[in-house]
C-alpha cells in the first residue's frame, strides 16, 4: 500500500521576503501543489504542479536548497483507493523565490493573492501557518547563507 503524498511550492517575492503566493479554493487558501505521479520525484512533482496551477516555470524561480517543509496528517483512505479507514498523508513543500515578474495563470483555482510577509501569519492553522512559521524561522537566522541549486542538485 502506497502512502498518499503531495508536493508543492511556497513562492515568495523579494530578498528579504516581501510577499508570498496562495491560491484560492471555494472555502480556503492553499499552495500550488498536487499528488506525485508514478516515477516522479517529489521535486519534479512540485515543479510540475507549480507550472500547471500558476504558469510559473522553473526558469522563473530560484529553488532554495536548504528549505523543505514536511507535514503528515490523517486523511480518508477511500479517496486514494486505500480502504475506508484513515491513512497518513505526507505533504512536502519546497521554497521558491521569483526571479522576475510573472503573470499568474489560473487553471484549478478561483483566484490567487500575494500576501504581505508579516509573521506571524494566521491564515490556516493546519498546514499554511506551520509552513510560514518554519520559513520565518529559517530566514530569521542572519548568519545562514541560502544558496540555490539547479534541479539536478549540482551547484550553480
Amino acid at each position: 500500500m502506497k502512502e498518499p503524498r503531495s508536493c508543492g511550492f511556497l513562492i515568495v517575492k523579494g530578498d528579504p521576503i516581501q510577499s508570498f503566493l496562495l491560491m484560492k479554493h471555494a472555502n480556503r487558501w492553499d499552495l500550488p501543489k498536487g499528488h506525485v505521479d508514478p516515477g516522479e520525484t517529489d521535486l519534479e512533482c512540485a515543479l510540475r504542479e507549480l507550472e500547471e496551477e500558476t504558469g510559473i516555470r522553473l526558469d522563473q524561480i530560484q529553488v532554495i536548497d536548504d528549505f523543505l517543509h514536511e507535514t503528515r496528517y490523517m486523511v480518508n483512505g477511500k479517496r486514494y483507493g486505500l480502504g475506508k479507514g484513515p491513512v497518513e498523508k505526507t505533504m512536502r513543500i519546497y521554497l521558491g523565490r521569483l526571479t522576475e515578474d510573472v503573470d499568474i495563470t489560473l487553471t484549478e483555482h478561483l483566484g490567487f493573492e500575494w500576501f504581505d510577509w508579516q509573521p506571524p501569519h494566521h491564515i490556516q492553522a493546519k498546514a499554511i501557518d506551520p509552513l510560514l512559521e518554519h520559513c520565518a524561522a529559517v530566514f530569521s537566522q542572519p548568519t545562514q547563507a541560502h544558496e540555490t541549486f539547479p534541479v539536478d542538485g549540482s551547484q550553480s
